[in-house]
């Protein structure tokens, strides 16, 4: 028997709600930038860097984890910085400024090489459209997250651990050998939450962890792992059936407001294993984002940025002066330093 108050709300209803809840307090934890309205001017540049000063007990790990930042990330933004150590009042960069993926903007983006996780919510009437963001973990060597479309096809709280007999065969190879069933709590590696995704015979899943330190890294058998903060975020507001790409995107470029931007990630070969990044990739991903426009473009700063591959946006081209470049010149016939 229902008690005397507010009339029952339909599931729908308490979905709905629910959903919205969700949304706001996930807006309620994005000081630190993990919510980005998507640009309307058609730019895909997000974001802003940001800067912290530590305080002696801080470590690289735990400001990324703060900051919602992954391991490698902070750290190749703040070379020369002791990881575990770094000291009081030390200037630290935050990286916050990101090119999109290129691709559609719906459903779910994992940009391996970027270890990052983009999610771009479809907006209700009325809604500005927004994409949100955070650091993920990948497939390790030998374990390689695969690449390509799914799609979400099953949600988890508190999943248990099957391991597979190949990962139950490495651990006892090591001496620490694993159960057949792992049960929810803190031993367990998915976390609190897990999102099942409809490849590799649904063995892959977007999940929670209970290492953070790893998030960022390249450590896992294949699946996507997330802080457990992130997942409890993120699990509420992306629905069974959405679309997920996969993607090796390791650079990245955009053209906005006449400055040409590149941001260079380690690429990773098909085992998930980093390797040297290719020049030969600049020129035609250049004249792709350039189009029809040119510009004067910074060589040598744009192959150092290549190799240094912080994953920050860099400013390396500007627009030509139309005085300095006529109207003959084009994109596959530039004049020497333009594209």
């Amino acid at each position: 028997m229902s008690s005397i108050g507010a009339p029952a709300r339909s599931r729908s209803s308490r979905a709905a709600l629910s959903l919205g809840l969700a949304w706001l307090a996930l807006i309620g934890t994005c000081a630190y930038g993990r919510v980005f309205p998507l640009p309307t001017d058609g730019s895909n540049v997000i974001g802003e860097d940001s800067s912290v000063t530590t305080v002696y007990e801080d470590s690289l790990p735990d400001l990324a984890q703060r900051y919602s930042l992954g391991y490698y990330e902070i750290i190749r933004a703040n070379p020369g910085v002791d990881v575990w150590v770094p000291g009081a009042d030390k200037h630290l960069t935050l990286p916050g400024r990101r090119i999109l993926p290129p691709g559609p903007r719906e459903g779910i983006v994992v940009n391996l090489p970027e270890h990052r996780l983009y999610y771009y919510p479809k907006p209700r009437r009325g809604e500005e459209p927004v994409v949100i963001t955070y650091p993920v973990s990948i497939g390790k060597m030998d374990w390689r997250t695969p690449l390509g479309e799914t799609r979400i096809v099953a949600k988890v709280r508190n999943p248990p651990w099957y391991p597979p007999e190949s990962v139950r065969k490495e651990h006892e190879e090591r001496g620490d050998p694993l159960p057949k069933v792992v049960p929810p709590g803190p031993d367990n590696p998915l976390g609190n939450f897990a999102m099942r995704l409809g490849v590799g015979s649904g063995s892959y899943l977007i999940h929670g962890t209970n290492n953070p330190v790893a998030v960022g890294m390249a450590v896992t058998h294949g699946c996507i792992r997330m802080y457990p903060e992130d997942i409890a975020a993120l699990f509420p507001l992306v629905p069974v059936g959405t679309k997920v790409r996969l993607v090796n995107e390791p650079v990245k470029a955009a053209w906005v407001a006449g400055e040409l931007l590149i941001e260079v990630h380690p690429p990773v070969d098909a085992e998930g294993q980093s390797i040297e990044p290719d020049v030969q990739v600049l020129e035609p991903l250049l004249d792709q984002v350039l189009g029809k426009d040119v510009a004067a473009i910074h060589w040598d700063l744009a192959r150092d940025t290549l190799q240094a591959a912080t994953g920050m946006p860099t400013l390396v081209g500007l627009a030509a002066e139309p005085e300095l470049h006529p109207d003959s010149a084009t994109a596959s016939s530039p004049e020497p330093g333009t594209r």
